[in-house]
């Protein structure tokens, strides 16, 4: 079985969805070129870069892609099945990733999971 991704709905509200809609068209095509990267690597058996995606904490991961004057982080976690699921994502502003921001992914995961 293949690594696939999807984007958490949590009452009918999906924040990724959400974030990426903020975004530039030309913002938005590298965050899916990036998306296919990390499951193409993921299906391969080869673990991502830390300039590509990085382990946070307590499962949470951030994807990290860079525009040209700004950078964005979309955070997901791994559900059974080798499924990619991604929370949310924002421009990051600061050099350390905001502790809500983490902390937000871990509360759209649980509640995603308490939805099954």
């Amino acid at each position: 079985m293949k690594f696939t991704y999807d984007f958490a709905e949590i009452n009918g509200k999906v924040t990724m969805i959400d974030f990426l809609d903020s975004l530039s068209i030309k913002e938005r095509a590298k965050i899916f070129a990036y998306i296919e990267k990390l499951v193409e690597l993921k299906n391969n058996g080869i673990q991502p870069k830390e300039n590509l995606s990085k382990h946070l904490e307590d499962g949470i991961f951030e994807l990290r892609v860079s525009f040209e004057n700004r950078i964005s982080r979309s955070f997901y976690f791994y559900e059974a099945e080798k499924q990619i699921i991604f929370t949310h994502g924002f421009v990051k502003k600061e050099q350390k990733t905001p502790k809500n921001e983490i902390e937000k992914a871990k509360s759209i995961r649980k509640l995603w999971r308490s939805g099954k």
